[in-house]
């Protein structure tokens, strides 16, 4: 079973000031993989807050998806508190889905949004766009669940089943 994450990065979110689109079209998104949404919080773009509460999730959840935070402003610090916290850095997935945003338009290619593991936890940043997150998110979708099986340990022929 997937039992997810959502972590919204928002300044004016966290103090209540905006509402949160972006983590309702993850929530819905994850229905198509039959993910149960176990934990789910909105925090400001503080480095040291998001590593925190990315570390505490993992606990609960084995995938974490975090949307906002992914530019080059200067209270832009997801993706440096996402490389805090991970052990290992999955490129492919943030790869993947600048290259399809990139198509869509070109400000993709300011995404500096990063995807890894920490323990037994697949993280992955999303932009806080909600037509950014469901753009992403689709692109991705389908290959989360066999990636946390691998990192599970149930290694299985993965050139297998593909079409």
């Amino acid at each position: 079973m997937i039992k997810a994450a959502v972590i919204t990065i928002s300044d004016k979110g966290s103090r209540g000031e905006r509402e949160d689109k972006s983590g309702a079209v993850i929530k819905e998104k994850l229905s198509h993989i039959k993910a149960q949404v176990v934990a789910y919080d909105i925090v400001p773009d503080e480095r040291d807050v998001i590593a925190k509460k990315l570390k505490s999730f993992a606990d609960k959840a084995n995938l974490i998806l975090t949307t906002g935070g992914t530019g080059v402003s200067p209270r832009d610090v997801t993706p440096e508190a996402t490389r805090d916290v991970i052990e290992k850095e999955l490129p492919g997935f943030s790869e993947v889905m600048r290259l399809e945003s990139f198509k869509v338009t070109p400000r993709a290619i300011g995404s500096r949004a990063v995807a890894g593991i920490y323990k037994d936890t697949l993280i992955i940043n999303l932009p806080g766009s909600p037509k950014g997150v469901s753009e992403c998110l689709e692109t991705v979708l389908s290959a989360i669940p066999h990636t946390l099986d691998l990192i599970k340990g149930d290694v299985v022929d993965c050139g297998k089943d593909i079409k």
